[in-house]
């Protein structure tokens, strides 16, 4: 027989709450716990995450730990008596925490387990030139990302399919299976799968992506070049700098596509009418420009940055 689980959601991005809304048609929502709020942008005002604003027109309880081991919060989420813990983007948790629950903890992970655990599974998913992403959950255990699969859903990728585009989507199909597994452990009706079992090759890692990872190295293949642009497109951004007229200058690349070309000119070469297009040598190929951000500008399309800005004789990127 189905029962109505008490749930604890931990989460804090926009990404969480499609999952915490879909969650709460169907299940008592006992609690929430999310990041403390934080400065941000250029006056530091105190942010609250997504999951909390959200939280709050619920009036679900809401809790904001620094330290998951402390025992002021440990308490505070023992009282929340919940069955079952539920996690989207949120913290490592500590055994103490996912263990707390009578049915355990499950985490809904943006990737098709075992390949690409870690923090930024769709910015790697793309920059690796994947054609199919998805989403899976799982019940956590002690190494992040390793635990028994519950259930996956699979999702296409095409050749100009972004980091922005794949998380939209993977958020909406994640919310809707994170439900469906919800609703199968309510039903005990489910079955699990280690991922031992589906290790066939090495395992693609999706590590936390740094500024100095986001660097074009034209020296690249011109589908390599691309496929890192769309898979750091809108955040973090690949970036270059644009050397014109000896004055090295930051840019940001968004959106790109590409030509795969015999040619002579060294990489990182420009090529631009100076009014509508933009193009960069690769090693195989040329790079075309649709959208870019110049330091000290707005994101803009080429054919608006170059009204504005003067692309000298000879710049290149490097």
């Amino acid at each position: 027989m189905s029962k109505d689980l008490r749930l604890v959601f931990m989460g804090t991005p926009a990404f969480a709450v499609a999952s915490l809304a879909a969650l709460a048609t169907k299940f008592t929502i006992a609690g929430v716990v999310t990041a403390p709020d934080k400065p941000a942008g250029r006056g530091h005002k105190i942010s609250e995450s997504a999951v909390k604003q959200y939280a709050k027109t619920k009036g679900w309880p809401i809790l904001q730990p620094t330290k998951l081991k402390s025992p002021e919060f440990l308490e505070e989420l023992r009282a929340l008596q919940c069955d079952l813990q539920v996690v989207v983007a949120f913290r490592m948790l500590p055994e103490v925490v996912w263990d707390m629950p009578p049915l355990g903890t499950i985490n809904l992970h943006a990737s098709l387990l075992p390949n690409y655990r870690g923090a930024a599974p769709i910015n790697h998913a793309i920059i690796n030139g994947e054609k199919e992403s998805g989403v899976t959950t799982f019940f956590l255990q002690h190494e992040i990302d390793t635990g028994h699969i519950i259930q996956q859903a699979k999702v296409p990728i095409d050749n100009d399919t972004t980091a922005g585009d794949l998380h939209d989507e993977l958020m909406t199909v994640g919310a809707a299976l994170l439900l469906e597994t919800v609703q199968a452990i309510a039903d005990d009706d489910y079955t699990t799968t280690p991922q031992d079992t589906l290790l066939n090759d090495a395992v693609k890692e999706a590590p936390k992506i740094f500024k100095e990872h986001c660097k074009i190295n034209w020296n690249q293949s011109a589908a390599t070049i691309h496929n890192m642009v769309r898979g750091l497109s809108p955040y973090p951004a690949a970036w270059s700098e644009l050397h014109n007229d000896d004055q090295p200058v930051m840019v940001k690349l968004y959106k790109t596509s590409f030509t795969a070309q015999k040619h002579t000119a060294t990489p990182g070469t420009i090529t631009t009418d100076h009014k509508t297009t933009l193009q960069v040598a690769a090693t195989d190929g040329w790079i075309t420009v649709h959208e870019m951000q110049v330091a000290g500008k707005r994101r803009m399309p080429v054919a608006d940055l170059l009204r504005g800005f003067k692309i000298a004789a000879n710049s290149t990127f490097k």
